[in-house]
């Protein structure tokens, strides 16, 4: 790649160059376009019967076998079961031994009937089977095909065909393939429909899946520089976006399975080429997006509740040597006055970046906890990184206690050895009860040494700087501490030996096919269990954050915040992502949308990438358009690459300008912001989402990647390119009205508009029917908490009859669970309608004990898009007394100002902004504002 520049694999890790090199120059071979030869005639289905809980269950046998891949399995159970009225699952496995599926324990779920009583009964009493049936829920309804068996799923309510995976002699694809180390199966697509997900992958077309562009899952640390390449995570579910008549209809299908595969997306079909486990479909109805997300967050887990902090903005950088440069970079914040709530240390606190270690010269510990103790009682908080290798060392405390309970990873008997930052490490089984123990015990040890306020696990795909069969070598010291720290340096044999870390079938990992061992964990090493890495390689990451968000739950009964790479179907439960090493460039600036508007429908909220590029450096330019579009991340952190120059955002005054604008606007929606992560617990509904979740019948928005919705109703419109000053934005029908300017509309019937976008400013427009709730801001999400609330209504440009809504979650916010009913949270819904000439804003109130013991007060209501006058102060009541009779209240009212580019005939409707100003409503109590609008009816 840069043999001229260093380029570490940190944690922020880049691959070895080495890898680089070849992923920038490799040929994509046959198998990463989908060219596939036919193998085989798949299977017949000889008997079916309905299980005692309303399932069905089948037996499938081999037409006629072949060798290719390996022999197929001759028998084959099917259980289909509707789970829940908008859930149907497909189970296909091998009838007679049982296979690899991912833990119940670790994703819970409903276990599939025993295989041998199936098979027996199959055998003894064949059911007569007719050649086509149908199995219908409430929702959906599963129909076959006997021989050659194939299924389909279809939606009751519209007669969609969501899934067919019977082939004809003309499809490019097969019927069922089900061999021990080789699956296939497939499905036909309208060729209209958009299909969104299956990565976690850098995708520079943007978040529609792209016909033919390769998308392999394997858990990889590849940085994310790398396009059409499989990345940190695993998620093998897409959505489906289909518009029929001018109406929208989505649904969502997972394939549950965590072995490599490679999924061939050809436009009008899909195929699924899988190296093990079993087929394990989940069907969810739908039809809108946010229902998909619903019905699938309720099955792997809805996303974990985050504290109020973590949605303030944080600094990171590999590189800060000593604890003197961390207080620079708060002090710094402070003195440019930009909001900073949390400071992060990569590896440097460490003692020979080894794991839950404090460096004794660059981070005393009675400094440290000096400065911790500083900062805290002004509420910022402090974020460490840990990586799974724990280093081989008899002098360290943690590896001592790892080889005392047996934690690690085997291969031959022996802790699997492999390199990372401290040199030779073993990499602890998370799959073993007793290392979630030892790990949890290995946090609270470091949390009395430090009082960290959440934990960052990096390099957890697993990442390896050696591959094979390693040994520590003789002689020399490994590593020497000088030239780059990710050169492998163990002496190393490829392991070429069994089936598993050669498989017949070669899936395109790294966009290289190259070995799936490489640069990671052997594929025949054994976790507990005798469980082969081949089968839970992707689920490293995922049992690693149960088992830190276990750890730090028991910790101080504290509400945990997990920042982790590597990431897998359920991981949103326990943790939020960043999405790894990218590059300071525009197209990366780009990509940084697609990838956190996926891990939304992944069931993965809380994300968001290296504010200005992990490296290398940044124009300034640049880095004043990444915060004004990172400040809108659901997770926003700027990071930084050792090698890189410093690019905390005061280091220019011009990104510090950006910084004060952007920022200050993301602190003022923070209620806003908090509301959306309580909204993500209860639904799954992701923060930041595509246009097309609240507009999903207006297909101009199926593609777009280059805007984005946080929640419903308040879009960003950031400029993406180098030198621009304006941003062509496109606007859904409706009312706009922009947060940075109130008295600016855009109103519009669904088309694209130029708006200006000088340096320092960001487009951030409010649809129309909204109320948000938002704050004074500050410097600190811990004060400005305590600031006075500001409700902003928006009607539709000129309305004499509309209605709006909106609503607000507050609660102690580092409480474990995040839920109404504990007597610390209060939920509030606001209401507002303008009709017959009068104007009202009102509130329901849940809970409100704990508003009001905090004090919260609605200082200014402020309404948008009013017809004629607005409003009529004289005739102002707040719960139903008259204004007049009531000091410091006063009414103002601003015409808005339409953009000519929406302005059709000549003709400008004119509407009016009202502000009520001198309020004093209480938060945590049910309040009613009213008024006449001025104008006859």
């Amino acid at each position: 790649m840069f043999l001229s520049t260093p380029i570490p694999c940190f944690s922020s890790s880049f691959s070895v160059i080495l890898l680089a090199l070849l992923l920038c120059f490799s040929a994509v071979n046959s198998a990463s376009n989908g060219a596939t030869t036919k193998i085989g005639e798949g299977y017949r289905l000889i008997s079916v019967e309905e299980t005692h809980d309303g399932g069905l269950v089948g037996h499938l046998q081999i037409k006629n076998g072949n060798k290719i891949y390996g022999p197929d399995i001759p028998h084959l159970q099917l259980f289909v079961k509707h789970e829940t009225q908008d859930r149907l699952r497909i189970h296909i496995t091998d009838a007679q031994k049982q296979r690899w599926e991912v833990p119940y324990n670790l994703l819970p779920r409903e276990q599939p009937p025993p295989l041998k009583q199936t098979l027996m009964r199959s055998r003894k009493n064949p059911t007569a089977v007719s050649q086509y049936s149908e199995y219908s829920g409430s929702e959906l309804a599963f129909s076959y095909v006997a021989d050659p068996f194939g299924f389909a799923v279809k939606r009751k309510s519209d007669g969609q065909v969501l899934f067919n995976s019977s082939a004809e002699q003309s499809d490019p694809f097969c019927n069922l393939v089900f061999k021990d180390q080789y699956l296939e199966i497939s499905t036909r697509l309208p060729k209209d429909a958009s299909l969104y997900g299956l990565g976690e992958n850098t995708q520079p077309h943007g978040i529609k899946l792209y016909p033919n562009d390769p998308y392999t899952l394997y858990t990889t640390d590849v940085s994310a520089i790398n396009l059409n390449t499989d990345l940190y995570g695993s998620h093998p579910v897409y959505m489906d976006l289909r518009n029929v008549g001018g109406k929208a209809y989505a649904h969502a299908v997972l394939l549950l399975n965590s072995n490599g595969m490679d999924v061939f997306y050809r436009g009008d079909s899909l195929t699924y080429k899988v190296i093990g486990g079993v087929f394990d479909f989940y069907f969810f109805a739908g039809p809108t997006p946010l229902n998909v997300v619903n019905q699938y967050t309720s099955f792997i887990g809805r996303p974990a509740p985050m504290p109020y902090w973590s949605f303030g903005f944080h600094q990171c950088r590999w590189g800060y040597h000593n604890l003197s440069v961390v207080e620079d970079v708060v002090a710094n914040y402070q003195k440019a006055q930009i909001p900073l709530d949390v400071i992060w240390n990569d590896d440097d606190h460490m003692d020979g970046h080894k794991d839950f270690t404090l460096n004794p010269v660059a981070y005393p510990r009675p400094k440290l906890l000096a400065f911790l103790e500083k900062i805290h009682n002004i509420g910022m908080k402090y974020i460490v990184i840990i990586d799974p290798g724990i280093a081989v060392n008899s002098s360290y405390g943690v590896y001592q206690r790892a080889i005392a309970n047996d934690v690690f990873i085997k291969y031959d008997g022996e802790p699997f050895l492999a390199q990372v930052w401290p040199g030779a490490v073993n990499f602890p089984d998370f799959l073993n009860p007793k290392t979630v123990s030892w790990w949890g015990d290995e946090i609270r040890r470091f949390h009395e040494l430090v009082p960290v306020d959440g934990l960052w696990i990096d390099m957890n795909e697993a990442s390896n700087f050696c591959s094979g069969k390693c040994t520590i070598p003789k002689g020399k010291q490994c590593p020497s501490g000088t030239g780059p720290g990710w050169i492998c340096c163990l002496d190393c044999k490829n392991i070429t030996s069994s089936r598993w870390d050669d498989p017949p079938y070669k899936i395109n990992a790294s966009g290289l096919q190259v070995p799936i061992g490489f640069k990671t964990i052997a594929t025949s090493a054994v976790h507990y269990n005798g469980v082969l890495e081949y089968d839970a390689h992707s689920l490293y990451g995922f049992s690693q954050s149960i088992a830190t968000h276990k750890a730090l739950q028991g910790l101080e009964g504290k509400r945990p915040f997990i920042l982790s790479r590597s990431t897998f179907v359920g991981s949103g439960k326990y943790a939020a992502h960043w999405t790894g090493d990218n590059q300071g460039t525009w197209n990366d600036l780009k990509y940084s949308i697609s990838t956190m508007l996926n891990f939304g429908i992944f069931g993965v909220p809380m994300v968001g990438s290296d504010i200005c590029g992990f490296y290398p450096a940044p124009t300034e330019e640049l880095c004043n358009r990444w915060i004004e579009v990172g400040a809108f991340y659901p997770f926003s952190r700027d990071h930084a690459n050792y090698y890189s120059p410093r690019q905390e955002l005061y280091q220019w005054e011009s990104v510090a300008q950006s910084a004060r604008n952007a920022l200050g606007l993301r602190y003022k929606l923070l209620p806003y912001l908090y509301t959306l992560n309580y909204e993500a617990h209860i639904s799954g509904a992701p923060i930041a989402r595509p246009l097309f979740f609240s507009f999903p019948s207006y297909t101009e928005t199926y593609g777009l990647s280059t805007q984005f919705l946080l929640g419903s109703s308040v879009m960003v419109s950031p400029v993406l390119e180098q030198g621009k000053s304006q941003v062509k934005a496109l606007f859904p029908p409706g009312s706009w009205y922009s947060l940075f300017d109130l008295t600016q509309a855009v109103v519009s019937k669904g088309s694209y508009v130029t708006l200006d976008a000088p340096l320092h400013v960001v487009n951030v427009h409010l649809y129309q029917n909204t109320i948000l709730p938002m704050q004074q801001g500050g410097l600190l999400s811990k004060e400005a908490r305590k600031t006075p609330f500001n409700l902003i209504v928006s009607f539709p440009s000129g309305a004499s009859e509309g209605k709006a809504s909106g609503n607000l979650y507050l609660d102690e916010d580092e409480l474990p669970e995040m839920k109404l009913g504990n007597g610390y949270s209060t939920y509030i819904d606001f209401y507002a309608t303008v009709s017959q000439g009068k104007v009202k804003v009102w509130s329901e109130v849940q809970e409100g004990k704990f508003a009001l013991g905090k004090g919260w007060i609605i200082e200014k209501v402020t309404v948008l898009g009013l017809g004629g006058s607005g409003g009529d102060a004289s005739s102002l009541s707040i719960d139903g007394v008259q204004a007049t009779a009531l000091s410091n209240v006063t009414m103002s009212s601003t015409t808005h100002k339409q953009l000519e580019e929406v302005e059709e005939g000549g003709g400008k409707s004119k509407s009016v902004m009202v502000e009520i100003h001198g309020l004093s409503l209480k938060v945590g109590k049910n309040f009613a504002v009213s008024w006449n609008m001025g104008i006859k009816v």
